[in-house]
């Protein structure tokens, strides 16, 4: 990126530069910012009040880019507004609920006029004299409604414009790009290809059924405006990921970031591989500033959440005459007509697909475990000379369960530490709240999984009634195991007198004995999904009844991405996703019925957040000199 940059900075110095005549500038270089700078912070803040330029510089005075002469990109969107844009965004709501994240989601519903292209800071304000000036020379050749055909494809959904209206919007855009090169010397290149609205785009293709179907609950002929509207964006991260930050972060180091809650950062994925685990490293949009910043703090956004809106031209149908033709609420999809009832709506269709739903399967993480904490060797340090286990710290268990083999068979089988435990439990209580009814349990053999299990039907006040069915096909990919061998699981015999709640009739699908160690990952692809396949086929359904699955990490993802049909990973990238799944982090299928499929949804749980919290040695901090 580096050698980019200075050519691009070679390039923008290179430029005559002319003085802006804006009102908003005068008052800003009497305060004594440079002009250069005070330009930067008008466009970032998209030429609205001096105040807001004002705040941005004060974010700004840590900047280390803040003389870096690089200028904004900015395109030229047609954005539907009124009840049209309502239902798109109910659309954009339920299509990512229902079928997770698609290209689509990353920006707002709109038409593309002109695509992203740069302008230098002084000129910006020619382009607002030209976008007002164009849209008055075609406000009454402007269609009175847009005629939108659905159109679907295995990795596109979309809205496609009549010809003959998106002539007359090829026409504007050509007339804005031609002025703007002139006037404002940028390089604009106007949308001539088919015009169209996407409303999902690089999606999984057995996801289309159902995206077709919330689509065909958007009526075009709603009552709408059109506003031609111009944005911009900061060319440096156009690649870059966007994290939005959930809490306040205050540093504990210097190579740390200050955030805030709402705060929206900039994330290179190149640059993570390296960044230790649970840790990103990211530019604050707010405060150009970069550091190292907690994951957990965040979450992902949207590309257009960083994006500035600057002006907009809107087009004034509403006192035109409509033909019959363009008030008949009705959609075509791929050139065949489908009648709406203006009743029906995105939530409506919900409703009826909600009805159909049936069997749905919870697959989480077990909680924190002691290894986690105090490391490999956490069992020497809760060992007496005589080889009696006893608490070295709040956090560690109060006791351990007996076992028949040595205690040392637990450095490979850790427990949950005293934090996982309540991890648990909060989870079966969050689950109880939402009247989450589990109608069958399954854990890896490993105790910490186990216990996690244990614990949650506590929570849910189930433990009594559904009995945890220990599966060691759950274990996680063995080629993980530090030891190079599968560890000695405690017994289903050993569980129960430890007082488990465990179905002692089950016969697992995969023997223990089956499990090799360092298997490959392919192998571990292949048995994660038989695994699957077989628990579905063991439990008939029950109502709405839940199947609850807690494995490890892995698990998470290999369970579901088997279940849901999508495809797997390649290792290496497997290996990256898994660093960002938590204790307890989970995911929920729901199975719909008439097709006999499997969707991701969200959980009927919040997530679970938390800090670390060290180890206090008050001699050492209070009485050191």
């Amino acid at each position: 990126m580096a050698v980019a940059q200075a050519q691009l900075y070679t390039k923008v110095s290179s430029k005559h530069r002319g003085r802006s005549s804006s009102a908003l500038l005068e008052p800003l270089l009497a305060r004594g910012f440079p002009a250069h700078i005070a330009q930067k912070a008008l466009v970032a803040t998209g030429q609205k009040t001096i105040e807001d330029a004002a705040k941005w510089l004060h974010s700004h005075c840590n900047d280390p880019s803040l003389d870096d002469p690089i200028p904004q990109e900015y395109a030229l969107y047609l954005c539907p507004t009124g009840r049209l844009h309502s239902r798109l965004q109910d659309f954009w709501k339920e299509s990512k609920r229902q079928c997770g994240k698609n290209r689509a989601h990353e920006v707002f519903p709109h038409v593309t006029l002109c695509d992203f292209f740069t302008c230098e800071d002084q000129k910006v304000e020619l382009l607002y004299d030209i976008l007002k000036r164009v849209g008055d020379s075609f406000s009454k050749s402007f269609p009175p409604s847009i005629s939108l055909t659905l159109h679907a494809s295995p990795s596109y959904l979309g809205f496609f414009i009549d010809d003959s209206q998106a002539n007359v919007l090829k026409e504007f855009a050509v007339a804005f790009s031609s002025e703007a090169s002139a006037l404002a010397d940028c390089h604009v290149k106007p949308s001539l290809k088919q015009f169209h609205l996407t409303l999902a785009h690089k999606f999984y293709p057995h996801h289309q059924k159902t995206l077709e179907q919330l689509a065909k609950c958007i009526n075009p002929g709603e009552p709408c405006q059109w506003a031609a509207a111009l944005y911009s964006r900061d060319m440096r991260f156009v690649h870059y990921q966007r994290l939005r930050a959930l809490f306040q972060y205050k540093p504990q180091n210097i190579d740390e970031l200050m955030i805030n809650a709402g705060d929206l950062i900039y994330v290179e994925p190149r640059q993570q591989r390296e960044v230790s685990e649970g840790w990103v490293i990211g530019t604050s949009h707010r405060t150009g500033c970069r550091g190292f910043l907690p994951e957990n703090y965040t979450e992902k956004a949207h590309e257009s959440d960083t994006w500035v809106k600057h002006r907009e031209y809107v087009f004034d149908t509403a006192s035109r005459p409509f033909t019959k033709a363009e008030k008949e609420p009705s959609v075509k999809l791929n050139g065949e007509d489908h009648n709406l009832n203006a009743s029906r709506s995105v939530t409506n269709v919900l409703s009826l697909q909600n009805a159909a739903l049936r069997r749905g399967v919870l697959v989480m993480c077990h909680g924190e475990r002691v290894d986690q904490v105090f490391g490999k060797l956490w069992l020497k340090q809760c060992l007496t000379a005589d080889g009696k286990y006893y608490r070295a710290d709040l956090n560690f268990p109060s006791s351990l369960p007996r076992r028949k083999d040595s205690m040392k068979q637990f450095e490979c089988d850790p427990p949950l530490s005293c934090c996982g435990i309540f991890q648990s439990r909060l989870i079966g209580e969050a689950l109880l709240d939402q009247e989450v009814t589990v109608s069958y349990v399954y854990s890896s053999p490993a105790l910490r999984c186990v216990q996690t299990a244990q614990h949650i039907l506590q929570g849910l006040k189930f433990n009594q009634k559904v009995k945890i069915r220990v599966e060691p096909g759950l274990f996680e990919w063995t080629k993980w195991e530090a030891s190079r061998a599968i560890p000695n699981f405690m017994t289903v015999a050993e569980l129960v007198e430890a007082s488990y709640d465990i179905d002692t009739s089950y016969r697992g699908n995969f023997p223990l004995s089956s499990l090799g160690p360092s298997e490959s990952y392919e192998d571990y692809v292949s048995r994660s999904s038989a695994v699957i396949k077989q628990i579905i086929s063991d439990c008939p359904s029950k109502g709405r009844g839940v199947i609850l699955i807690v494995g490890h990490g892995s698990s998470v993802a290999s369970l579901t991405q088997a279940l849901t049909g999508l495809p797997s990973r390649d290792s290496q990238d497997f290996a990256q996703m898994l660093r960002k799944i938590p204790s307890l982090g989970m995911c929920f299928c729901e199975e719909q019925k008439e097709k006999n499929k499997w969707q991701m949804v969200n959980p009927p749980v919040k997530t679970l957040t938390h800090g670390a919290n060290a180890a206090f040695n008050w001699r050492n901090t209070i009485m050191e000199d």
